[in-house]
């Protein structure tokens, strides 16, 4: 099937910068490989970069690894877009069924599932470049999130709880920034991990609220779905369980004051997210989720500085 003159995904934010500077014969594949919703990428990075800075700060060392930063960087912006054409593949008929979805180039026929393939098979194969960069602790245990990869598209047809796998899939930088550094996974950086599966559960919970009544009619589960007309408890107990594990993986490192006003401050941003979310209106709920890019930062911001004036 060839690619056909393309318009922009319903999903993807109005005016990106793929809908308007993209070569048309360009555009079909940016938008499968999700360029055109930079926030993916960003909340795939953040575990990685906190992994990185924490361990940099618990070793005394005086900045995270920088090149160890950019390689995550460029690598979650690619395991991201390998990602979403491995789950566009699995669910394009599903969602051609979800008014947000059926504009995406799979449905849409913009794209034939063979020429997905391929490009799913070429982001692989520099991921795996990046991968060898690194040692080999680091890339056994990047090896081992292909399996979580896999098979998160296929969760929401199982279980209720697809936000548990994706939360797996994004956290996994977590393990990998102290592989990395250190050549092992100590106890901050499991820490750090489990407390990310929590955050990417609760964030991507809000996400599922646009979602809410075509998943019922296309029969996909979701948390959002789940908790119903008590998500904000949910949430609660979600980003609540998020900050004590994140807050103990920064004890077992022995951060200082400086990373503690960071913890402070993503702590703070979550709850504003809470407070502030209104279920029942997606854009609102979009708006929280996105703003996890900001939190994100903030977290690695706390951390970093920390190290850097430790240094000083």
């Amino acid at each position: 099937m060839p690619v056909l003159p393309s318009s922009s995904v319903a999903d993807a934010p109005p005016g990106n910068w793929v809908d308007r500077y993209a070569p048309e014969w360009m555009k079909p594949f940016a938008r499968l490989a999700r360029w055109d919703r930079p926030i993916g990428f960003w909340l795939l990075f953040w575990p990685c970069a906190w992994s990185a800075a924490l361990v940099a700060s618990a070793t005394g060392k005086p900045a995270p690894n920088l090149v160890h930063i950019a390689l995550f960087f460029i690598g979650a912006v690619v395991m991201r877009g390998a990602g979403c054409i491995w789950n566009d593949i699995v669910d394009r008929k599903i969602d051609a069924k979800v008014a947000r979805t059926a504009s995406r180039p799979i449905p849409s026929g913009q794209i034939s599932v063979q020429v997905a393939a391929g490009f799913l098979i070429l982001h692989l194969v520099i991921a795996l470049v990046i991968l060898r960069q690194f040692n080999l602790v680091a890339i056994f245990v990047g090896l081992l999130a292909i399996a979580p990869v896999i098979s998160y598209p296929f969760m929401k047809r199982i279980t209720w709880w697809p936000q548990a796998m994706l939360g797996i899939c994004f956290s996994w930088g977590a393990l990998m920034g102290w592989a990395a550094s250190e050549a092992i996974v100590d106890t901050p950086a499991l820490l750090l991990f489990a407390g990310g599966i929590l955050w990417v559960i609760g964030y991507d919970t809000i996400y599922a609220l646009q979602d809410i009544e075509d998943d019922a009619l296309a029969g996909v589960k979701s948390t959002a779905r789940l908790f119903g007309a008590r998500v904000k408890p949910w949430l609660w107990g979600l980003y609540g369980g998020a900050l004590v594990l994140i807050g103990l993986a920064l004890i077992a490192a022995h951060a200082q004051f400086v990373a503690w006003l960071g913890f402070m401050a993503f702590a703070a941003h979550l709850i504003w997210q809470i407070r502030t979310l209104d279920p029942a209106d997606f854009q609102n709920a979009l708006v929280r989720f996105r703003s996890n890019k900001t939190a994100g930062l903030i977290l690695f911001a706390g951390i970093t500085a920390e190290t850097v004036l430790r240094s000083l």
